[in-house]
């Protein structure tokens, strides 16, 4: 699919069915690519805690799960959702396991780093708990590195509410 907007695009919810981005046109979203076996897992705390702190009809967290790195997410969509809800209270959607390198990472990816490249104009996620920010016109603003803690982008997300 090609496209030039965020909310162009559908993706894979935890109980396989389609999950539409556009739901989200006119908020401002911050994807973090997730794992629950990883030395990064405790920002879940800090994630839902930002995620808590804006009104839900102006900004979403979406998590996405990424076995990639280490294979830090070894479980199924369904454990994975398990382990959100019972050990950090995540209530923000956290979506079907996906790649997000290589050949089968998924379009969404793709489109986003593409968008907004690391270090040196890489494309490549380094590791889990990278974080994009998304405006409210589907454009993405920014790309966060993993030890990036959610606390430290609370300042440009009420810039992109603006």
């Amino acid at each position: 699919m090609s496209a030039d907007n965020f909310f162009d695009f559908k993706v894979q919810a935890s109980n396989s069915q389609n999950y539409d981005l556009s739901q989200h046109k006119g908020k401002v979203v911050l994807v973090v690519n997730v794992a629950s076996k990883c030395g990064f897992t405790p920002q879940y705390k800090g994630l839902e805690e930002l995620y808590q702190g804006f009104p839900k009809d102006k900004f979403v967290i979406l998590g996405f799960p990424c076995n990639q790195f280490g294979f830090q997410e070894p479980g199924s969509d369904s454990e994975i959702q398990q382990f959100c809800s019972m050990t950090y209270n995540v209530t923000f959607p956290v979506l079907a396991k996906v790649d997000v390198n290589g050949a089968k990472a998924d379009p969404i990816y793709q489109f986003m780093k593409e968008k907004v490249p690391g270090l040196l104009g890489s494309e490549v996620i380094k590791w889990n708990f990278t974080k994009f920010l998304i405006g409210k016109d589907g454009h993405v603003l920014k790309r966060y590195a993993p030890n990036t803690e959610p606390a430290d982008i609370k300042n440009d997300i009420v810039e992109a509410l603006k």
